[in-house]
Formats: C-alpha cells, structure tokens, sequence
C-alpha cells in the first residue's frame, strides 16, 4: 500500500475514535439502578469492599446520578489525629450515611451498623498501634453519641469533643 493512503487510514481511524469518545464518553457508562439495585450496590461498597478498594471506587464515582459521593472527610476534626490518617474511613463514613439517608433507609439498626464499620476501618488503619485504637474510640464515641443528629462524620466528632471538653472540666 502506498505510504500516503496509510497515514490517511490511520488518521481517519483516530478521527472516528475522537468523535466516539466524545459522544460516548471515555469512562465506564452505567445504567441507572433500580432502588434496590442501588441499596445492593450501596451496601456493597460500603461493606464489602476493603477500604482500599473503596478509596479506588470513591475517585471513580461510579453512579454518580445516584449515589452521593460526598464528604467533608473529618472536617474540622483532624483527619489525621496524631498522625493517624483516618480520613479514608470518614469518607466511608459519610457515605453510608449520605446514601442511607437519600435511601430512606438510616434507621438506628443501619446506623450502627454503619458507625461499627467505621471503627473497624479505624482500627484496620491502626493496626495493633493502642494509641491510634484509643483514638479511633473517641472518634467512634462521638458519631453514636451525636452521628444520628449531625449532618456528617465531623459534626459529630466537633459536638463529642465539645461534650469530652465539658465532662473534663466537670470531673477535675
């Protein structure tokens, strides 16, 4: 074949791969999810998954339309106490309760079950370090304490450090 019709087939080929991406997009297409697809789907990663795993699925965002992938981490609440980095778990966190909730499903059995999985991924970024699973308590204290009435993970270790405040000065 002449040199020139190659470059021309090539170019053409490029050209049609360009317009498909551009129509089609370049990521993985997903259908929407029927309401109990999208609790499956939902209790999949939020249980199932590692916490890696979930990180990886979380910059992704796959159904994105109708999960809500959103999170102030731990906000003002350090995401990394001590040099702990629990933000990966927070952002677990405030998924299970965002999608519970746009789910009509955050009753107060599915919230613990959500704040139980995010002292395990606590205590699975801490390892067998005593002070971190010391830290990740009070982070844990803090969302049963005031999880179900906070917005977010933050807003409910914001209020449980404000009340270990006040019990401090109260007890000395």
């Amino acid at each position: 074949m002449p040199q020139p019709f190659v470059r021309l087939t090539r170019g053409a080929l490029a050209a049609v791969a360009v317009v498909l991406t551009m129509l089609f997009g370049s990521g993985v297409a997903h259908a929407a999810l029927s309401p109990a697809e999208l609790q499956a789907v939902t209790d999949d990663y939020l249980f199932n998954r590692s916490l890696a795993e979930f990180g990886q699925l979380r910059s992704q965002r796959p159904y994105a339309d109708q999960l809500d992938w959103s999170s102030d981490g731990c906000s003002s609440s350090p995401d990394d106490p001590f040099g702990f980095t629990f933000l990966p778990a927070c952002h677990r966190h405030d998924f299970g309760y965002r999608n519970y909730k746009l789910q009509a499903r955050f009753t107060e059995s599915n919230r613990l079950n959500i704040d139980n999985k995010f002292r395990s991924d606590m205590y699975y970024i801490c390892g067998s370090n005593w002070w971190c699973k010391r830290t990740a308590d009070v982070y844990y204290w803090a969302v049963r304490q005031f999880g179900g009435s906070s917005a977010s993970t933050a807003q409910a270790v914001d209020r449980g450090k404000d009340q270990l405040a006040v019990y401090a000065v109260r007890n000395r």
